[in-house]
């Protein structure tokens, strides 16, 4: 098993941020976790947070991370997700070029590849249709050249991930906290919602934190290497709203908001993280009605904390 000793993670104060530190101090109590606070766009705080740091592993997770916010601000996306991490990347080669880097890219660049409406392999063609999609794919790209240049660097292209914490931007977490609103007595009983008959390949953070810690810890991954983290099962979303509105145990009106709807929207993506399974020895293990109870009850406490 790979030592653990200094891991510098971007983003650690975020949705998986704060999960993988709970995961890491879990699993491997004897590390030191060090959050990064440069502003990725600057090379020269960049370097100097990586000379600081010294890490022997990187998690990098900092990223303008939703789709709607990318498309938003073009000059942002590009700036952070594709050149914020070549920055750091460079500084990863300059002052720790043992470290391990694991890259969080994203099942988006697979984009209209996923019309075949099958699971993809990591072979799959990146085809990505927006602006957070295309940013994440040059990363990746650029990632996997400087592999050949002597970056350790392991790529994980990661499918939609829920639970306690996320943002309502995310529309599983938009669903609870409407939910949890109205049961509370904070929102009238109808939920805003997008499209409904899309299906996504749903994980639940802490799954996709133990895959971390597995990429980590684990000996033998080739630099450059590409992992789906997916769970393989396809859910389409309104499903998911009556599954949380029974755990609720509500009655609600469903409003489609066309705000919420995205004109690039795919109607389904599934991925296959049989590589995942073979190389990290890791599959998820957290039940969806656990996923889904726990995400309504954190939406519970958030607002009841805040009425």
């Amino acid at each position: 098993m790979r030592i653990v000793r200094r891991i510098l993670i971007t983003g650690a104060h975020g949705f998986v941020g704060t999960h993988l530190r709970r995961a890491v101090a879990r699993t491997c109590p004897d590390a030191l976790v060090i959050a990064g606070a440069a502003d990725l766009r600057d090379m020269a705080a960049v370097s100097a947070m990586v000379a600081d740091a010294a890490p022997d592993s990187c998690v990098h997770l900092a990223a303008l991370s939703t789709v709607s916010q990318a498309s938003a601000d073009y000059d942002t996306a590009w700036a952070v997700n594709l050149h914020g991490t070549l920055h750091l990347a460079h500084a990863l080669r300059a002052s720790a070029p043992a470290c391990r880097l694991i890259f969080a890219s994203s099942a988006e660049i697979y984009g209209d590849s996923f019309s075949s409406g099958r699971p993809l392999e990591e072979s799959s063609p990146l085809s990505p249709n927006t602006t957070y999609g295309a940013t994440k794919a040059a990363a990746d790209l650029a990632l996997g050249a400087m592999a050949h240049e002597g970056l350790n660097v392991v790529r994980f292209r990661l499918f939609n991930h829920i639970g306690p914490g996320q943002s309502p931007a995310f529309a599983v977490s938009a669903f609870a906290r409407q939910l949890a609103a109205i049961r509370l007595g904070q929102q009238a009983p109808v939920v805003n919602v997008g499209a409904l008959d899309n299906a996504r390949d749903f994980l639940d953070v802490r799954d996709v934190c133990a895959a971390y810690i597995a990429a980590l810890t684990s000996d033998g991954l080739a630099p450059g290497i590409v992992l789906n983290i997916a769970s393989g099962i396809v859910r389409r979303i309104g499903d998911v709203l009556n599954e949380l509105r029974t755990i609720a145990g509500v009655n609600v009106q469903i409003h489609i908001d066309q705000a919420r709807l995205r004109p690039s929207d795919i109607p389904f993506a599934c991925g296959d993280a049989s590589c995942a399974r073979r190389l990290l020895n890791w599959s998820p293990s957290i039940s969806w009605h656990r996923t889904l109870s726990d995400l309504l009850h954190d939406w519970d406490a958030r607002l009841g904390c805040t009425a």
